[in-house]
């Protein structure tokens, strides 16, 4: 089979697809005419399409992260993990759904019912709101055509430019810090109203490390909004296209620091391990969802993979360059779709990145003490991100941003003056460590027995 063989299947199976969904939505609107009200706008159909293709593939994208988690931890534990339901064990999510579908929904005496039934949806609802303003995919440009739609003879459809956004609004970064801020309440009102100490300690632990954890993720965020002078997430993906350089055009090559600090923030807010301290199995049974089961206890935990695919997803969109990959070319005319497609795939491999990056450290360090966590936020992560804050906005100052092809973009100069500051502040953390335990490396024997048995007599006396 030659290559413009395999270019004309491509473009058929195109413009099937485009007649398809044109066809599923003339008939739409046929049945909304036939009832007497107005037709529908086209923005209407082009939202309920983008809604149901980016909930299908969280909905599916969940149970594959949870069977990997599985898989992974089997790996790093020396043990072969679920391998009982399918091949593999690759129906294990099955498994696990149908067993919490159909398990008794007990409800523990003395819980508040309404908030006991509300805490789980709200800890779901907030995280799946928060995909709206995710670009998972660089625009669909639909060239003016004639399509042969069944049922209703040849079509002309004008040019259209869709983007690959549910909501494609400019304040997109501020309405994922809002909405993430509120996911603290469905974690306290779970453990509240669940009457049970060890629920209600593990909401308050989730309040305080959530509530401590969210000012040094705003600084981190907040100094890559002051670089890119915006808050549409498009626009941010553009300018590491546009900034030139291939990869290195991408901002973790820039703000190394800043980017550190924006992840640490985030297996903090998703309450993963080694932040776990609201779930800590030692201390609090399970935590703020102990009197929880079936779906209600699902709900809980779909919520939290959905907030580590948004964290993925934001850490690629600020730092990652989105859907951008160097070696992809420009979309081809009469083969737009694909490279949206391929655009998408691209941004998906980078969250599942990250989905790998949660389960390595999950299963690598062990749990914070409690003090440790705090002491980390306020005298570790927020020192650091206003003293970042106040150097990029002096970088900012003095070296405003340039426009290439009607987008700002930063200068080169800028790009090197922040990669010095964030090595700078590398050094001096590193300088700190071993200025504060000058032990670390000095190559010291280990300590005798007798000495340490000497120590533990003394410290019971």
């Amino acid at each position: 089979m030659q290559l413009n063989d395999i270019l004309e299947i491509v473009q058929s199976v195109q413009t099937t697809i485009y007649e398809l969904l044109l066809f599923v939505w003339m008939t739409i609107q046929s049945v909304v005419t036939a009832l007497g009200f107005d037709p529908l706008p086209k923005e209407v159909g082009f939202t309920a399409v983008k809604m149901a293709a980016v909930i299908g593939l969280i909905m599916n994208t969940v149970p594959l992260c949870i069977l990997g988690e599985r898989k992974f931890s089997a790996w790093m534990q020396d043990r072969q993990g679920p391998n009982r339901a399918g091949p593999l064990g690759l129906l294990q999510p099955l498994s696990d759904a149908g067993k919490l579908i159909f398990k008794e929904d007990f409800m523990p005496a003395g819980v508040d019912k309404v908030i006991y039934c509300l805490a789980p949806a709200i800890a779901m609802v907030l995280a799946l709101i928060g995909l709206a303003v995710i670009p998972f995919g660089r625009d669909l440009v639909i060239e003016a055509q004639v399509l042969n739609v069944p049922n209703f003879g040849a079509v002309e459809i004008a040019k259209q430019i869709i983007p690959i956004q549910i909501a494609q609004i400019n304040i997109g970064i501020l309405y994922i810090l809002a909405v993430g801020s509120l996911g603290a309440y469905g974690v306290v009102l779970g453990g509240w109203a669940s009457n049970s100490k060890y629920a209600f300690l593990g909401g308050l632990r989730a309040a305080a490390q959530m509530l401590s954890y969210e000012v040094p993720l705003a600084l981190a965020i907040l100094c890559m909004v002051l670089l890119c002078g915006t808050l549409n997430m498009e626009t941010m993906i553009n300018q590491q296209i546009l900034a030139g350089g291939g990869i290195f055009g991408w901002n973790i090559f820039t703000q190394p620091v800043t980017f550190v600090i924006f992840m640490i923030c985030v297996f903090a807010e998703t309450n993963r391990a080694p932040f776990d301290l609201a779930e800590c199995e030692q201390e609090l049974v399970a935590g703020f969802h102990t009197e929880y089961g079936s779906m209600k206890f699902a709900m809980f935990f779909l919520g939290e993979y959905v907030h580590m695919i948004i964290g993925g997803a934001f850490a690629t969109i600020m730092f990652f360059g989105g859907w951008h990959l160097p070696f992809i070319p420009e979309p081809v005319p009469g083969f737009e779709f694909i490279w949206m497609l391929i655009s998408v795939g691209v941004f998906y491999a980078k969250i599942w990145c990250f989905l790998f990056l949660y389960m390595w450290v999950r299963w690598t360090l062990p749990r914070f003490r409690y003090d440790q966590l705090m002491h980390l936020a306020w005298k570790g992560l927020v020192p650091v991100g206003l003293a970042l804050l106040v150097f990029n906005s002096w970088v900012v100052y003095q070296f405003p941003m340039e426009v290439i092809d009607g987008q700002t973009v930063m200068r080169m100069s800028s790009r090197i003056c922040q990669l010095i500051g964030n090595m700078t502040v590398i050094g001096l953390l590193v300088f700190a460590v071993f200025i504060r335990n000058p032990k670390i490396g000095s190559g010291n024997k280990p300590i005798p027995l007798e000495e340490l048995l000497r120590d533990k007599k003394q410290v019971q006396n």
